[in-house]
């Protein structure tokens, strides 16, 4: 079984939502912790709450994104690619599970069952967005294991 998939387990064990481990997973990634942060992704779960705005797996994998290439202090500027980046993500997104279910809102995905959907439907969306953000991020020339 893949580590993150491994660790992805975990942390949904755990309590831990979509959004929040996303970005566990990147600052595992890089070796860093920063619980503020993943506290502050719980407010992206279950879209934003109500189910009425995008899938945390979405939302959670652009902030990933700028985690990586966005300006994060004065002394920062944020990369040219996140634009492209964050653009890229959406289109697959839409592509892959919009498509699917219908749209990308979060109550489209999961569907009647709300939140319960999330242990047998959101699994995998969030396993199959996490990588796709990784691989963008290494098509773009950014390493995802190393802090910035």
């Amino acid at each position: 079984m893949d580590d993150y998939l491994i660790q992805m387990l975990r942390l949904a064990s755990a309590g831990y939502a979509c959004s929040q481990i996303i970005v566990q997973l990147a600052l595992d990634a890089r070796e860093e912790e920063n619980p503020a942060l993943v506290r502050s992704m719980a407010g992206l779960a279950y879209g934003c709450g109500g189910g009425q705005a995008s899938c945390g797996a979405l939302t959670g994998c652009c902030c990933m994104l700028a985690l990586y290439a966005g300006k994060g202090s004065d002394d920062e500027t944020e990369s040219d690619q996140l634009p492209l980046m964050l653009a890229e993500l959406t289109e697959w997104f839409q592509t892959q599970v919009g498509a699917r279910y219908g749209g990308t809102l979060c109550e489209s995905i999961t569907g009647e069952d709300g939140p319960a959907a999330a242990r047998q439907r959101c699994g995998e969306i969030v396993g199959n967005t996490f990588a796709k953000a990784m691989e963008i991020l290494t098509v773009h020339g950014i390493d995802p294991y190393e802090a910035n």
